[in-house]
């Protein structure tokens, strides 16, 4: 089996779309990398078990969004612009853990353009990689919230709502 069809192998990947923002994001939400799932659906968090989308409509009063474009819209209209922390990355499906020779994102045109004030991180990976590979350049310490992710079973939707509610707290 050639090394590029071994599903265990790393495979370099590059970040298949672009950050979510506009000049009235007021908080900046970075992941580390998009799963297998979000880059099949081109936006963030496009695993049906990822909890985020349930977490933002749960916050703000809204319903779940099913779209891109309704996902969209409930970020922009509540200050909230994504990206993730990785440009490119080698990696193993979607297993943060498996992340080597990590290329970062350059932020500072979300900041410029944007006004994003706070800078959270969605679970410890993203926050590892922003430490490691961007705060330097933005001086900005970020605020690592809990992973909305699946594999994150230890918090459950009730935990994970009164940790995520800062974010809307942000002016």
């Amino acid at each position: 089996m050639a090394k590029s069809e071994n599903p265990l192998a790393p495979q370099l990947v590059l970040h298949p779309f672009g950050p979510l923002y506009n000049e009235n994001s007021r908080v900046l939400i970075l992941g580390s990398f998009p799963s297998v799932k979000s880059r099949e659906q081109q936006f963030f968090y496009g695993h049906p078990q990822n909890r985020f989308w349930p977490v933002l409509a749960a916050l703000t009063g809204e319903p779940v969004p099913a779209s891109v474009e309704e996902k969209k819209k409930l970020a922009l209209q509540n200050g909230i612009a994504l990206w993730d922390v990785i440009a490119s990355c080698e990696i193993v499906g979607s297993a943060d853990s498996s992340i080597r020779n990590a290329k970062p994102n350059d932020i500072t045109p979300i900041l410029k353009a944007s006004g994003v004030r706070k800078i959270f991180t969605n679970g410890k990976t993203a926050d590892a990689l922003y430490m490691r590979y961007i705060f330097k350049t933005t001086g900005i310490q970020s605020v690592c919230l809990p992973s909305t992710s699946p594999a994150n079973a230890a918090w459950n939707m009730e935990r994970l709502l009164s940790a995520w509610q800062v974010i809307l707290q942000t002016e």
